[in-house]
């Protein structure tokens, strides 16, 4: 959803007359979520048609298989689809990362738990790759500053299916809240269980779970009342720009069937900032070109964070490639409503 959201958006930027009369062509294909099948789709892609950017691509174990290849040959990559601390450590200087980090995602959501719900004892089931550590850093080094530790660390494979054993070990731990740093499939797997083995402490999630209305689908109901970061609007926002995304490129371009939803529009938030630096760039454009625009852009303001980069910088990814720096809270309601429990918040890194 996240590609044929940006697949959408481009049709209606070439519907408008293009950038500077140029029509943006946009090839996508679907890797199943396989390393391998992202590089030989990248590599295909680059030798075959040719590329001039490459914009989001989701997942951070597909992104790295291909992250060396695209800076070797000094090709733009904006938005990766995935809040991984690889892309600003080291930074990259044709790399812009937009998504808020998994890092910052797991402060703010400590942070809220403890000084806004009193929570004392906290525990993490995570995913045991880069994704799921990232939110076991955030949310040990958020706890430190408020004296507490987790309580338990709970590792899931992602070819776990039964997660008895996992919320048997969070129940044991007596966490009052629990984060989960999964996938959606195993996260509602483990709420699932929870209820069954009468264990219900307040869940809390990554934004990789804040899509409400699929995740009350595939939970039947059970994921309300959890708590989640995410990094843009919200699906029936009267933000302004979102709505004209809405109506201008979902509602004619998206195929029949398509969800109006925030991974569709993921994929038009990740290419803002590159459409923006296209257009800054006038009719002389180059690579190089673009890098320098996107370096100059400061608090641009699309429908998720603001946005701002730097003039590379080998020692500071964050100020300098890490584009959004802040995320807000929701809570799921009935329906697959959301709540707004905080404004955006800009949280500290490291």
């Amino acid at each position: 959803s996240v590609a044929r959201g940006t697949d959408a958006y481009f049709k209606m930027i070439n519907a408008e007359g293009g950038i500077h009369g140029r029509k943006l062509i946009h090839h996508m294909f679907d890797d199943a979520y396989n390393p391998a099948k992202t590089k030989a789709g990248v590599k295909e892609l680059q030798e075959g048609t040719g590329m001039f950017a490459w914009v989001s691509g989701v997942g951070t174990s597909p992104g790295l298989a291909v992250k060396k290849y695209l800076m070797e040959r000094k090709i733009p990559w904006i938005g990766p689809s995935s809040g991984s601390l690889h892309w600003i450590k080291p930074p990259e200087k044709y790399l812009f990362a937009v998504y808020p980090l998994y890092y910052i995602e797991a402060k703010a959501l400590i942070q809220y738990a403890v000084e806004n719900l009193g929570v004392k004892r906290v525990a993490i089931a995570y995913q045991n790759d880069d994704y799921g550590k990232n939110g076991v850093m955030g949310a040990k080094d958020e706890l430190i500053k408020h004296g507490l530790k987790l309580v338990a660390e709970v590792p899931v494979e992602v070819k776990d299916a039964d997660m008895k054993p996992h919320v048997m070990k969070l129940r044991q731990s007596k966490a009052d809240m629990v984060l989960l740093w999964v996938a959606p499939g195993h996260a509602v797997r483990i709420v699932g269980t929870g209820k069954a083995m009468q264990y219900s402490p307040q869940w809390m999630s990554t934004s990789t779970c804040s899509d409400f209305p699929l995740m009350m689908h595939i939970s039947k109901g059970l994921w309300q009342g959890v708590i989640a970061a995410t990094f843009a609007e919200l699906p029936d926002s009267d933000n302004a720009l979102l709505q004209k995304y809405k109506k201008d490129a979902y509602e004619k371009f998206a195929a029949k069937g398509e969800r109006w939803g925030l991974f569709y529009y993921a994929g038009i938030a990740f290419s803002e900032p590159f459409v923006e630096a296209l257009k800054r760039s006038g009719r002389d454009l180059t690579r190089e070109r673009l890098v320098d625009e996107l370096e100059g852009l400061k608090n641009f303001q699309g429908i998720s964070g603001k946005i701002s980069y730097g003039g590379f910088n080998p020692s500071n990814g964050y100020d300098t490639r890490q584009g959004v720096k802040e995320v807000f809270l929701v809570e799921c309601l009935e329906g697959g409503k959301a709540k707004k429990l905080t404004y955006w918040m800009a949280v500290q890194y490291p």
